[in-house]
């Protein structure tokens, strides 16, 4: 196999121990050209050359530069105001997206990303699989010529580098899945890819402990068996059995140990990981572990998923797997008919003049600043974000996802209960007119500060309310624009005044008793032909607005104290309480919640409504029960995620329990 001499085929030694060094370094040798000995490149990298090439490319490149248009449209850029333009564009999108879509559509990008990342890790774990087999022969036979060289951890380390990137993936996807609505989540499919995806990840695991790996995937599928059995119909006792809890030992405050006959399989499966390790006498343990996590992983999404689908889904994926592979072609025509089709009606639907339009405004500010300023060329841009590979992308935009939501679940405060036993009466004496005359209003406020934090549901006397801030971005990005396009704008995505012919039609009684929806439709109607006649434009964007308002309530107790105004409360209200404040009588008994927070102690203190409810309104067109401000509970979907992932992980040996 080796030899000295200088024209032999074999190699030497030395070359033998560099090359296998290189090979479980993970190192390839890189192509490159090789010159001649007198250090001439070969003929297939000359370049012809002749005299007039050089004055034909400086002509080409003079040509080039005055023929350039970005030139032409550098005074546009100029002109127009882009970043404005842009930024407009920017806040009118975001204003008009709401935080339930961004709670529908995050969890599920998330899902199919990491969903995506981990498939891709387990194809190359799978097609790097034959070097796992070679590793031990050839450093078993490094370690011969050089014993003090560590080979396991450099090989070690650049081969598990996609097992890394599978488990953080796999992170991503258990704490996305009870987040994400589980109707856009084909289940049964998934279940049989992730079964797939098991037996490929059993192929690719090395034999060096064979037995040990087979029993462990042996009792891993019992136990997962034994555990499905618990959702059995009630005639099924004796197979429910091998499923149930004996006891619960209390582990903590949050965590339980449960004792089952699926625990005392897992039990016996960390015995076979002992064994395992035992073998190679505890080194390179992660060598064998760590690949068979991703068998692991993939067998207990499997068992999720499967918790998850139908038994009508799961017969209909394996009658369209197999007929898949018989009616490829046909599927993909009618496919692709059905996509056309539905775009066309998505089209039609969505209106394709509006469509286009938004494109182009969306679109044309943004091209023109990145074409004449930055030169930026797509390729490029596709080019630095792939050459990482898809894995390292998906994972880096889910990391950064997940540290934005993150900061937002912290600082929300969700659902909370106002029920604090602070009255106020108790508030109006501490912080109140008569605690000014006393001690005075700065010294007031200091001692208030201790008030805050407290959830209160007070009942005061409605005074008034005004619109403290409107916001229309559709307004804003159409007032920079000509007016010609403008009012073509205004039209297409706002609404045309009424004709108001209905103010001369008499109606009997029993067709005027109509519901509180016609009633509200009814009343909007008559506000907009009132002032149709003074009205600048022949349509409005009205309907983008988003109002803001402050909202007068007085303490009732007390005469003398009603017509003190400094006793008053000022309530922030948003856009979600217009119906209810618009339909208020001045005078009206109202019961509202709030917390005491910011300037406490003063003239007219500012603080937010969370939630109002008239007492003694007879209005058809006010909402019944109480109107509360929308708050998702960010915080109990975190945690019923970080349980489903902490189930996920450890059981049915331990098991999370939050208190609710």
């Amino acid at each position: 196999m080796v030899s000295n001499e200088p024209h032999s085929q074999y190699v030497d030694v030395d070359g033998f121990v560099e090359m296998t060094k290189k090979y479980t370094e993970n190192i390839t040798q890189s192509k490159e050209p090789k010159e001649d000995s007198k250090g001439v490149c070969p003929v297939q990298y000359k370049k012809s050359m002749w005299p007039g090439s050089q004055i034909m490319l400086e002509t080409k490149r003079s040509m080039k530069k005055a023929m350039d248009i970005k030139s032409y449209f550098l005074w546009l850029s100029t002109i127009i105001p882009t970043q404005h333009v842009n930024a407009l564009v920017f806040f009118f999108i975001i204003s008009n997206l709401s935080i339930d879509l961004f709670f529908f559509f995050i969890p599920l990008l998330t899902f199919y990303m990491a969903f995506v990342s981990m498939a891709i890790c387990t194809l190359r774990v799978f097609r790097s699989s034959k070097c796992w087999q070679n590793f031990s022969a050839l450093a078993a036979l490094l370690q011969q010529f050089e014993p003090e060289l560590d080979v396991e951890s450099q090989f070690g380390r650049s081969q598990l580098e996609q097992h890394l990137y599978f488990l953080v993936s796999v992170c991503f996807v258990i704490f996305s899945f009870p987040l994400a609505d589980k109707r856009w989540i084909p289940c049964s499919e998934l279940c049989t890819v992730a079964m797939f995806f098991t037996a490929l990840s059993y192929a690719s695991l090395t034999p060096a402990a064979a037995s040990y790996t087979r029993r462990a995937f042996i009792i891993e599928v019992a136990s997962s068996l034994c555990a499905l059995t618990t959702r059995l119909p009630g005639e099924f006792k004796t197979l429910r059995l091998l499923g149930q809890t004996f006891a619960a030992v209390p582990v903590g405050e949050s965590v339980v140990l449960t004792i089952s006959l699926p625990c005392l399989l897992y039990l016996y499966l960390f015995y076979l990981f002992f064994s395992m390790a035992r073998l190679h006498g505890f080194r390179g343990t992660y060598c064998f572990l760590v690949p068979y996590l991703v068998c692991f992983m993939w067998l207990e999404f499997a068992v999720v998923l499967l918790q998850n689908s139908t038994l009508i889904g799961l017969i209909r994926t394996c009658v369209a797997y197999f007929l898949f592979l018989f009616a490829l072609p046909i599927l993909a025509l009618g496919l692709a008919a059905l996509l056309i089709i539905q775009m066309i009606k998505w089209f039609v639907e969505l209106e394709l003049t509006k469509m286009l339009v938004t494109l182009a405004v969306c679109v044309v500010p943004v091209t023109l600043r990145l074409w004449t300023r930055f030169s930026l060329s797509i390729l490029n841009v596709l080019r630095s974000i792939t050459q990482h590979g898809p894995v390292k992308l998906i994972l880096l935009c889910l990391c950064c996802v997940f540290l934005v939501c993150v900061g937002y679940v912290y600082s929300a405060e969700g659902l909370k209960v106002y029920n604090s036993t602070l009255t106020w009466e108790q508030y109006n004496t501490v912080c109140g007119p008569s605690a000014w005359k006393q001690y005075g209003i700065t010294h007031t406020q200091i001692l208030c500060s201790h008030l805050e934090g407290h959830r209160v549901t007070w009942s005061g006397q409605f005074r008034g309310v005004r619109v403290a801030e409107t916001e229309n971005g559709a307004q804003s990005l159409i007032d920079l624009l000509p007016v010609f396009m403008g009012d073509w704008l205004r039209c297409l995505y706002g609404n045309e005044y009424p004709s108001c012919d209905w103010k001369n039609d008499s109606k009997s009684p029993q067709e005027q008793s109509v519901n509180a929806s016609v009633l509200l439709k009814r009343q909007e109607e008559e506000e907009l032909c009132r002032i149709k006649p003074v009205a600048k434009h022949r349509c409005h964007v009205k309907r983008f607005d988003k109002y803001r308002f402050e909202i007068t309530v007085r303490r009732p107790e007390g005469a003398a104290e009603m017509e003190d105004p400094d006793g008053d409360i000022i309530l922030l209200a948003s856009h979600e309480f217009k119906q209810v404040l618009l339909n208020l009588d001045e005078g009206s008994m109202v019961e509202f919640s709030t917390k005491l927070v910011g300037k406490l102690g003063s003239k007219l203190p500012r603080l937010e409504l969370k939630a109002i409810h008239c007492m003694t309104c007879t209005s058809s067109l006010l909402p019944e029960g109480r109107q509360v401000k929308i708050e998702r509970n960010w915080r109990k979907s975190v945690q019923a995620a970080i349980k489903f992932a902490f189930d996920f992980f450890f059981s049915p040996l331990l098991s999370a329990r939050f208190r609710a």
